[in-house]
């Protein structure tokens, strides 16, 4: 590993670069900035910034402060601050951050977890909730009114309720018949089978 005070010239912080050359395969920590442009395999954690450059390649659960990936991370990725996937990064795995950039042309398999609900937004009321019986009766609807000419309700009447509707029975075993009446007479009315 090489330290650096900036890529490309001078700069005020420290940044630990891992070549093109390098793998790295354990667990790694660290109180500075780390580029990746080699391989890193395991469990980092740093208490600064993460940088994958196109040509890195991070296979570890990685805990930092912020990521910029713009290479390819198979992992987790937990951040305090904020997660970018660059339109070259490749990810698969789940980001936990309160801040999450994925760039248009990125690739990312997995999930995203933007932090907890805040305090005083928690709705502690129970919800309402109405059971939906299958097979029970729809609410009868108001009756309609009558208009007369010209729009207006005068001295509204409501209208006569709609019949019943037919019963239909399917299947089951055969039955007695049936007396209904319609009107005066009476019908004899046999149940299918």
């Amino acid at each position: 590993m090489a330290t650096t005070k900036e890529l490309g010239g001078g700069g005020g912080s420290d940044n630990t670069v891992i070549g093109e050359s390098i793998l790295i395969s354990g667990k790694l920590t660290g109180d500075e900035d780390l580029t990746v442009r080699g391989r890193v395999e395991g469990e980092l954690t740093l208490s600064k910034t993460l940088i994958v450059e196109t040509s890195g390649i991070v296979k570890a659960n990685v805990a930092v402060k912020n990521a910029i990936v713009s290479g390819v991370v198979v992992g987790n990725i937990n951040a305090t601050e904020s997660v970018e996937l660059t339109r070259e990064g490749r990810m698969v795995g789940d980001i936990h951050a309160p801040r999450v950039i994925i760039v248009d042309g990125a690739s990312f398999r997995g999930r995203v977890d933007m932090g907890e609900v805040e305090p005083g937004r928690i709705n502690t009321a129970r919800p309402t909730i109405r059971p939906n019986v299958r097979g029970a009766p729809p609410r009868p609807p108001a009756p309609p009114t009558k208009v007369e000419k010209g729009g207006e309700k005068k001295g509204a009447k409501p209208l006569p309720p709609p019949p019943p509707p037919k019963a239909e029975i399917k299947g089951g075993p055969p039955s007695a018949p049936v007396m209904a009446e319609a009107g005066k007479k009476k019908v004899l009315v046999k149940k299918k089978k």
